[in-house]
């Protein structure tokens, strides 16, 4: 019989296109996960890959078995870990993916708590500006918004993700502050040019009573990152349009004052995405529990609510 390791090595040999790539995956060396494959061909009989020097690809036959094996080996996987977390603490590695600003400010300060309870996770997170594939690229889990809820993934809402209008007290000095949206035109306007679109982005503000304005800010500086925005306002450089969490610190400690405080544009939702496991690995349901209870204590859904000023 195979055992678990050379199948998974195979899977993920095959998912990557490159034994290096499945090894850091699986946290093994590269020599391992060949060592292993060719193992799995020689108690087969047959051969899985084409190998060369740039990249794997599969026989006739590679396919036929990973196609036979990929679901069956997630439901192995998610066997052991549920038997194991039977048997004793939750353990292992906790791959995460975090938006930057909120990760820092509002997801790893949870840490150390978390710790102290499960000391044997041992935490890889990951603070970036994307949207990781969960599956193929080994996350545990992932916190943000807008993530494409494909097969297998589900998410659970932490917060509204909701915009609002920021500038420092030293900016405001002196001026006269909008009454609507439209009149962020008249101020130095702080705004961020998309990466995947090349546009400026123009969020369509709304009030309490249901009217809605595009805010249309004056292109003063314009950058590429949330966190550029935020600092650049804490420089005094003009107003921007920012996400509540990101700037929730700075607006406690007066370092930022919010604009037009009955109007906020909503940008959907702050998610956590994990797999949609049957048997959910114990590490990953203790990280899901452990940051739900956090947000719903400390009534973070609330607090980066715009829509109640």
């Amino acid at each position: 019989m195979e055992t678990l390791a050379n199948l998974e090595a195979f899977v993920r040999s095959a998912e990557c296109g490159s034994f290096s790539e499945a090894a850091r995956r699986l946290s093994l060396t590269p020599a391992a996960v060949s060592r292993n494959v060719a193992m799995l061909e020689r108690n087969l009989g047959v051969r899985l890959f084409h190998r060369s020097t740039r990249k794997l690809t599969l026989t006739e036959a590679g396919e036929g078995f990973r196609q036979a094996i990929a679901g069956n080996l997630e439901g192995l996987q998610a066997a052991i870990a549920s038997v194991s977390a039977d048997g004793g603490e939750p353990a292992g590695t906790l791959k995460v993916s975090l938006a930057p600003t909120f990760g820092v400010s509002h997801v790893l300060p949870l840490l150390p708590g978390f710790l102290a309870r499960y000391p044997l996770i041992r935490p890889e997170w990951h603070f970036e500006n994307r949207q990781v594939d969960l599956i193929a690229e080994g996350y545990d889990a992932a916190i943000g918004g807008g993530f494409a809820l494909s097969s297998g993934i589900v998410a659970r809402t932490l917060a509204p993700a909701h915009i609002i209008a920021v500038a420092s007290p030293s900016y405001m000095r002196g001026r006269v502050p909008p009454s609507d949206p439209e009149g962020l035109q008249a101020f130095d306007g702080i705004v961020m040019r998309s990466l995947q679109t090349g546009r400026i982005r123009h969020w369509a503000m709304r009030d309490v009573g249901g009217s809605e304005v595009v805010a249309r800010q004056r292109e003063s500086i314009i950058v590429n990152d949330a966190n550029a925005m935020r600092e650049a306002a804490l420089l005094g450089l003009g107003i921007t349009l920012v996400a509540v969490p990101d700037v929730r610190p700075d607006l406690d400690r007066g370092d930022l004052v919010r604009l037009l405080p009955c109007w906020y544009a909503d940008a959907g939702a702050i998610s956590l995405y994990f797999a949609s496991r049957t048997h959910l690995p114990a590490k990953t349901r203790a990280f899901v529990d452990w940051v739900s209870e956090a947000f719903k204590v400390g009534r973070l859904a609330e607090r980066f609510a715009g829509s109640l000023g």
